[in-house]
């Protein structure tokens, strides 16, 4: 290798620094900042080394290509050329162009040393694009130019260094850089040559919430084989997520664990005279089978949280596993330029109207907001000009060559693909919402229909049939008022949860975990104890299928359940998370996969065999404590000590002893490592033996509904006696006013869950008067909520004052 002087031509990364990015462009810089910085701290990166810029520009002018560039440019400028036919000729020129024998021998002087650092003749290398104006802020687009894999032996690597150089005049290169006000012949680009890892699998990892900004996360996707897999879109790849607060800890906390369909896999291709890499499907056991192991997830993530932490700001990363030695790589590092440099003071939320607009596809959404309008099929990125501007793009995948059209597009919907593939990038960047994965978008929709895509409910989104309204809403988050009651928010699922992450509310009043049981998980939990029960053949296949993968059946309720509450706790951390134990009525609980087999048809599940008295029952106290293991697992293995348990519907003394006696039996004793039990204060006993209660739980949460049903005898569901259910009855009210007043004299807080205090503010001024704890409110309620309490607080102490300045005046 060339020995360095002022302006080598050739780097080894190890002498390369993210400063560097002038001479080495962004990408190569990162990996010579990676190795040269933190290899000592356990970080495995590729060895290789970059040409540097000098080179590329020493190419073009020994082959006096400088001239006709520019003037092919001009002519495109005046519109003589078209982007499409400049940007060909550029190309050619480059190709059919040469190095001079001093660079060959450079280049391939450095790729035999590679190789035999490496311990392998001619190793297998990855030839990737380095551009000097890509990976700046504000200029974040990758894959503008080209990368090429398993490439080996010299004529093939000067070959794809060639091609390389010919790629930064692609069309989408050249759209970008005029776009980002770059000077075209101003940017120069580095070669990266690098070991090449023959991936058992591969993947993308954040050190934050792609979707939503919250810093506090790390996503990791995976798929079989390569990682262009997951970067073009042709697969569906696992997802996971992990709570870095909590793993510095020594803690497990994985809060999502995802599994994908990854219907195919790319791997190098042994055979002479063929292309480096196949593509082949997939077997049953790989889509059946997440990419990674629990291990493994949590030293990427690791991994991720030192590289966050050495470069001061949130990072994209690209990671592979080796299939000779199995150990983890990461081979490429960039900032990450799109949620981290959002305005964080402003939260806007998009709302959609209740609708029975059908469901037609659903799929990962990308983004948070909604978009309208008429669907337009294209299959290939060359049939740009029929796209009509501001149509919703349905097509299978996309790849660089599509960024021209996906910028006409209102909202974009794809067969295949992942939170972190081409077309979900893009879209993030270009502010587009977008619904990857569907599987069936180009067999579903027909161009000219009308459809409403919403990616406003979490990771899930939906496209609906026609015109479905929405509303939005700007929070200005600097603006909301402080109030000395606290206001929280009702979480309903996982799915979203870190969308409010910026709410500077105190915590979460109320999640039920039947919500998760039902979204997540789908199978009644005594299915999973007693599967020889379920005597329905179909029925018992796809309990066993949808519990692939997993040691026993109760683990899958056990782990997902941990999961779904301790990705809702961490939304939070440390802040409290209320977490409501299972309440479904037995009507509900048949409706779960193997519930018909385990529930009584019961007149009045209402009153039946709900809540508390469940946990205890014979038919259910066995899937109570596998709650129970959940809860502990989330709290303890995971670290959420956040998490406080809610018992609901608890009718007598007598019921809650033995419900605290079941739960310290499954190992959640309260006391123990801090956890607090709250009960709902939703039947009158709660209220009248409120002392009583108080002996045996830390809190109170109102339950307005029950309370007000079983009060004034209402169904609460009657649509005859609507006008008459109201929790602001008088008879309602002395009975909150009373428990609110037991419990403060047993030092117990008191809290309301619900939309009442929100919509009626003389009901919120009631609680506020009466002392309430905290409101929890629905999250799109918050600013509301916040509003109406800091007004009712401040008349209390206006009226406070008064009496205060009264009582003060001297008497005549």
């Amino acid at each position: 290798m060339q020995a360095e002087t002022t302006q080598p031509l050739i780097y080894r990364f190890h002498y390369l620094h993210a400063s560097d990015i002038a001479l080495v462009g962004g990408k190569n810089a990162n990996l010579g900042e990676m190795i040269s910085q933190l290899s000592q701290s356990g970080i495995r990166v590729p060895e290789g080394f970059a040409t540097s810029a000098q080179l590329y520009r020493d190419f073009l002018h020994q082959n006096e290509l400088d001239v006709p560039i520019a003037s092919i440019l001009s002519a495109m400028d005046k519109g003589v050329l078209s982007l499409a036919e400049a940007a060909k000729e550029i190309r050619t020129l480059i190709q059919n162009s040469h190095f001079t024998p001093a660079q060959e021998t450079l280049i391939l002087d450095a790729y035999h040393e590679l190789s035999e650092r490496i311990g392998v003749p001619l190793a297998s290398v990855a030839v990737r694009s380095s551009a000097t104006a890509e990976d700046l802020p504000g200029a974040s687009f990758a894959g503008q130019q080209e990368s090429y894999l398993n490439i080996r032996g010299d004529a093939d690597l000067l070959e794809a260094c060639k091609q390389c150089f010919a790629s930064l005049y692609t069309d989408r290169a050249i759209v970008y850089r005029q776009e980002q006000g770059f000077e075209h012949q101003q940017v120069a680009l580095s070669i990266g040559i690098q070991q090449m890892i023959e991936s058992e699998c591969s993947g993308v990892m954040f050190s934050l919430d792609t979707e939503s900004g919250f810093p506090d996360v790390v996503i990791i996707n995976g798929s079989w084989g390569l990682g262009e897999t997951i970067v073009k879109g042709s697969v569906t790849p696992d997802r996971f997520m992990v709570y870095k607060p909590l793993l510095e800890r020594g803690k497990t906390p994985i809060i999502e664990k995802q599994l994908g369909n990854k219907l195919e896999k790319m791997l190098f291709n042994s055979a002479d005279g063929e292309a480096p890499t196949i593509t082949l499907p997939t077997t049953e056991a790989e889509r059946n089978q997440l990419v990674i192991n629990d291990e493994e997830i949590l030293q990427l993530s690791q991994w991720a949280m030192t590289i966050e932490r050495h470069y001061g700001c949130a990072m994209d990363m690209e990671w592979a596993k080796d299939s000779h030695s199995h150990k983890l790589y990461l081979v490429q590092a960039r900032p990450e330029t799109v949620e981290s440099r959002k305005n964080s003071a402003v939260l806007v939320n998009y709302q959609l109207e209740k609708t029975s607009n059908p469901i037609l596809l659903e799929g990962a959404s990308v983004g948070s907001s909604i978009a309208v309008g008429q669907t337009y099929t294209i299959m290939s990125p060359d049939d740009i000009a029929e796209f009509p501007e501001g149509a919703i793009l349905v097509t299978e995948r996309t790849d660089p060559d599509w960024v021209p059209l996906m910028r006409k597009a209102a909202g974009i919907i794809t067969d295949s693909g992942g939170p972190t593939s081409h077309a979900a990038i893009v879209s993030r960047e270009l502010k587009v919402p977008a619904i990857v994965g569907t599987e069936h978008a180009t067999q579903t929709l027909t161009s000219g229909q009308t459809v409403t895509l919403s990616c406003a409910k979490g990771t899930t989104g939906q496209v609906y049939d026609g015109v479905v309204n929405y509303t939005t809403q700007e929070i200005d988050l600097t603006s909301l008022p402080e109030t000395k009651t606290h206001i929280m928010i009702n979480a309903a699922m996982p799915d979203g949860i870190f969308h409010w992450w910026q709410l500077p509310n105190a915590g979460v009043g109320l999640t039920r975990i039947e919500f998760i049981i039902s979204s997540q998980i789908g199978l009644h939990p005594m299915a999973l104890l007693y599967p020889e029960k379920v005597t329905d053949t179909d029925v018992a296949q796809a309990i066993q299928q949808r519990c692939s993968g997993v040691a026993t059946l109760p683990d899958f309720f056990v782990d997902n359940l941990a999961r779904g509450v301790g990705k809702i706790a961490a939304s939070q951390y440390p802040k409290p998370v209320i977490v409501r134990m299972s309440d479904f009525k037995s009507n509900e609980y048949r409706g779960l996969l193997g519930g018909q087999f385990f529930e009584l048809n019961e007149e009045n599940p209402m009153l039946g065999l709900r809540g508390a008295s469940r946990y205890y029952h014979p038919r259910y106290q066995e899937a109570f404590q596998l709650e129970c293991k959940a809860i502990l697992k989330a709290r303890e293995e995971m670290g959420f000590d956040n998490i406080i348990v809610m018992i609901p519907f608890c009718r007598t003394v007598n019921e809650a002893d033995k419900v605290l006696e079941v739960m310290a039996a499954a190992g959640l004793k309260r006391g123990d490592n801090g956890l607090e039990v709250y009960v709902m204060c939703e039947i009158p006993s709660n209220v009248i033996l409120a002392d009583r209660f108080a002996e045996r739980f830390d809190g109170f949460s109102i339950g307005s509904n029950d309370l007000t049903q079983l009060v004034l005898g209402i169904d609460r569901d009657s649509a005859e006696l609507k006008p008459m259910f109201d929790a602001r009855d008088d008879a309602v009210k002395s009975l909150i006013e009373q428990v609110i007043q037991v419990a403060h004299s047993k030092r117990r807080k008191v809290g309301i869950c619900g939309q009442a205090p929100s919509d009626h503010p003389e009901f919120a001024e009631f609680l506020v008067t009466c002392g309430i704890d905290s409101i929890s409110l629905n999250p799109d309620s918050f600013a509301k909520g916040c509003e109406v309490v800091a007004k009712v607080e401040h008349v209390l102490a206006q009226q406070t004052n008064q009496k205060a300045n009264q009582q003060a005046k001297p008497k005549n």
